[in-house]
């Protein structure tokens, strides 16, 4: 929840980043959505009005980035902002806000949402989505490669040099959500910059070993997971948080983080050769030496291979929106488990 990313791409032959920005919440907006996500009690009214506020900033964020752009701009494909994830829930659901409809008035673009809940119906997790962008821009047939995507929570795809292996992938758990918010609860700003707060403390092996018996690390793919679930209050449950230090405990989650990922791809491929890693975490540098320390394989920015790591995730939904207009499938059953390929979202003509 720090902010909506934006880009304007083309995407043929491959996909170019023409504009990009990053569009801050306004500050009101931001403690409604983080309360909601902490299960802080919502009426039907305000959980639609906060629908719709979502709505609007996503539209000025679209706006914003495509400026005086003077070509024909084909779509918009919007995410949403999640607020609650439990696929294995039942009935399973997911719920994205973020008014397409209100997005689509605004921009006066074809706007296409609401991509997972169709997965979901189809019997899969609706996440991780983005390993079918990944599988046709960054599979290369001379190396085994995992794409590695830290945002709020973390995911792989596992892109086989053998064309006749089939793509796969799914979230290995929390990337930045608890790092962030135990930063934000002790200190000021958004997040902890630079992994400056966790290199004044010490990984604490009785807690980590502690966190690391959540069911979720353990479990076979496919699987997903979200914010609401990996919180505060999840990680208040799991251990007596006085008896460590904040910047310890800080530690010790930057040592969840990296040690389930590694556990992750050292499990579902031990054969990789390169892990190229997209989100806000490649720029943490404690983190990404952690990784190092911990996966064989060159743990790399997917800058080096043409794609920059901070809009990867815009531009897939991009990319995704287009599938959706040529009616083709948008998810992988290999990654989210649902029972075929299915056509993604919802659209809302201009």
């Amino acid at each position: 929840m720090d902010g909506i990313d934006a880009v304007l791409a083309t995407l043929d032959p491959t996909p170019n980043i023409l504009h990009a920005r990053h569009y801050p919440w306004p500050p009101a907006i931001l403690e409604r959505l983080r309360a909601a996500a902490a299960d802080a009690p919502l009426t039907a009214s305000q959980l639609a009005q906060l629908d719709s506020a979502a709505g609007e900033t996503f539209a000025s964020a679209a706006l914003e980035v495509i400026g005086d752009y003077p070509g024909e701009i084909l779509a918009i494909g919007s995410h949403g902002q999640t607020l609650a994830h439990a696929p294995d829930a039942s009935p399973p659901f997911t719920l994205q806000i973020g008014n397409g409809a209100i997005i689509a008035e605004r921009t006066g673009i074809l706007t296409v949402s609401d991509f997972r809940t169709r997965d979901i119906a189809a019997g899969g997790q609706g996440a991780p989505l983005v390993p079918a962008f990944h599988a046709a821009c960054l599979r290369d047939e001379r190396e085994n490669r995992v794409v590695l995507n830290i945002g709020g929570i973390a995911n792989i795809t596992l892109l086989p040099a053998r064309t006749e292996e089939p793509v796969s992938g799914f979230d290995t758990g929390p990337g930045n959500c608890l790092l962030d918010a135990w930063f934000r609860k002790h200190r000021e700003g958004a997040f902890d910059r630079g992994g400056a707060f966790a290199a004044l403390g010490l990984g604490r092996e009785v807690l980590l070993k502690s966190l690391l018996e959540d069911p979720y690390f353990h479990r076979p793919a496919p699987k997903s997971t979200g914010t609401d679930y990996f919180s505060l209050s999840w990680l208040a449950q799991r251990a007596s948080l006085s008896d460590f230090s904040p910047e310890d405990i800080q530690a010790t989650l930057l040592a969840l983080t990296t040690h389930t990922i590694a556990a992750a791809i050292k499990k579902a491929s031990p054969d990789c050769e390169r892990v190229l890693v997209c989100g806000g975490g490649v720029h943490n540098p404690v983190l990404m030496q952690g990784l190092r320390e911990l996966i064989a394989a060159p743990v790399e920015s997917s800058a080096v291979v043409g794609l920059d790591p901070d809009w990867i995730e815009a531009l897939a939904f991009a990319w995704l929106a287009r599938q959706t207009l040529k009616r083709l499938p948008g998810n992988l059953p290999e990654v989210t488990g649902a029972s075929g390929p299915r056509i993604l979202g919802a659209l809302y003509p201009a």
